[in-house]
């Protein structure tokens, strides 16, 4: 996992890529530092931006890294139990929250802040594990480690 601007993000090819939500790196002018477990810093080059599925992919220039491997969301059932990682409220790193698949294929509107247009995010997998601000772009897992989903949204209001 590593932080993004307050956000959240995580390695998924040992020579630098990364996968986060593209609201988290939204700025197109803005310089994104990545600072990785062991406390590295990078500079972020941001290879990709998706509003549609709010996602992006950036690139450190780093090798070796460890990686949080890719799973299969489409055989994700209800009720099965999953983590979510991030940086929680951009302040506490690592955190990790467990829950279950409440509910698949959901569709939301969202805003990335409250000055942004509202925006209908489609197909997501909805859990009751805790997601913070700063969780953004952090993997959503199932037990075998592997990412299913990434952490976008929290319903303010819910529990």
């Amino acid at each position: 996992m590593v932080q993004v601007g307050g956000g959240s993000g995580f390695i998924v090819d040992q020579n630098g890529i990364i996968l986060t939500n593209k609201h988290v790196v939204s700025e197109a002018r803005a310089e994104y530092s990545v600072i990785i477990n062991d406390g590295r810093k990078f500079t972020a080059e941001i290879l990709s931006r998706d509003p549609i599925n709010d996602v992006a992919i950036l690139h450190i220039s780093a090798t070796g890294l460890p990686v949080v491997q890719l799973g299969d969301a489409t055989n994700l059932k209800l009720g099965e139990i999953v983590i979510a990682t991030g940086n929680a409220l951009g302040i506490f790193k690592n955190t990790v929250s467990m829950g279950i698949v409440s509910g698949l294929s959901r569709s939301i509107t969202a805003k990335a802040d409250p000055k942004a247009p509202p925006q209908e995010m489609r197909g997501l997998i909805q859990t009751d594990a805790a997601i913070n601000v700063g969780n953004s772009g952090g993997p959503l897992v199932n037990l075998r480690g592997e990412a299913v989903g990434v952490n976008a949204a929290i319903g303010f209001g819910a529990q």
